[in-house]
């Protein structure tokens, strides 16, 4: 199957298609050149497009990784393996760099500052990895196309100073997530039920969200309410989160389900 029908296949569209465009590019040169080959970064759902488009592609999940950096990454690199390399020393070969950007502690700066920051200055969203916050600094994981750029050039975010460095990725400062815990009983894992109680909203309004395209199951849109949910998965809604089923347990006496929730605050 050529590139253009595997991508309508996928249903990629606008920036999408064009980020997807350069995966199958990215796996085509390592198969034929011999030599590992990288992705820009890819946020959650474009991996799980891609890993879809690679999958009808028949291109097997050895064949790459994923990388972002750090253990837990949430934006990463897909990294397509020659025959010769060894999935352990696949770090040696990415392209993934840190940056971490200090500021006084009293400033108070959001992930909404850096990232407007560095867009601000031209550098587009898919050479940006994670941004890492703490109360004093920033570590920003970045391609090495702008990385020497970048750390001789940022200088502020808004109007606040920045001291700029290179650090190394296996130094970088992971904030810890915050997770909340949620217990419930639900009729059924439907999609609609499970994230009803996740997000605290009515089952119709749950529905209505999921049919308007609002929600993704495992990072890929799913517009069905009725679609079954099973522990472990991964619900996402704009402007509402993300939550994690963790637990499935036993009817009730009432023959609800019990299941347990981690939302992310």
């Amino acid at each position: 199957m050529d590139k253009s029908k595997l991508l309508d296949q996928c249903g990629a569209l606008g920036e999408d298609r064009t980020l997807l465009a350069r995966v199958l590019d990215r796996a085509k040169q390592a198969s034929e050149r011999n030599i590992p080959a990288a992705t820009d970064f890819l946020s959650p759902a474009q991996q799980a497009q891609a890993a879809d488009l690679l999958h009808a592609a028949g291109i097997p999940e050895t064949a790459y990784i994923r990388w972002g950096g750090y253990d837990g990454a949430e934006r990463a690199v897909l990294l397509f393996l020659p025959d010769w390399m060894d999935p352990s020393d696949a770090g040696t070969y990415s392209p993934i760099r840190c940056l971490r950007a200090a500021f006084r502690k009293e400033e108070n700066l959001t992930h909404r500052d850096f990232l407007g920051s560095l867009m601000g200055m031209g550098i587009v969203r898919e050479k940006i990895g994670d941004i890492l916050v703490g109360p004093d600094s920033a570590d920003v994981l970045v391609l090495d196309t702008v990385a020497e750029f970048l750390a001789q050039s940022w200088e502020s975010a808004g109007r606040v100073k920045l001291r700029v460095a290179e650090i190394d990725p296996g130094c970088v400062h992971i904030p810890e997530i915050r997770r909340e815990e949620r217990r419930d009983t639900v009729s059924s894992l439907r999609l609609d039920a499970v994230a009803a109680s996740g997000f605290s909203l009515s089952r119709g309004k749950a529905a209505d969200l999921i049919a308007s395209g609002r929600v993704q199951l495992n990072h890929r849109e799913c517009v069905k309410p009725d679609h079954a949910v099973a522990q472990g998965d991964v619900l996402s809604c704009r402007g509402l989160g993300k939550c994690v089923l963790t637990e499935v347990g036993g009817p009730s006496k009432k023959g609800r389900i019990l299941i347990v929730l981690e939302r992310y605050v």
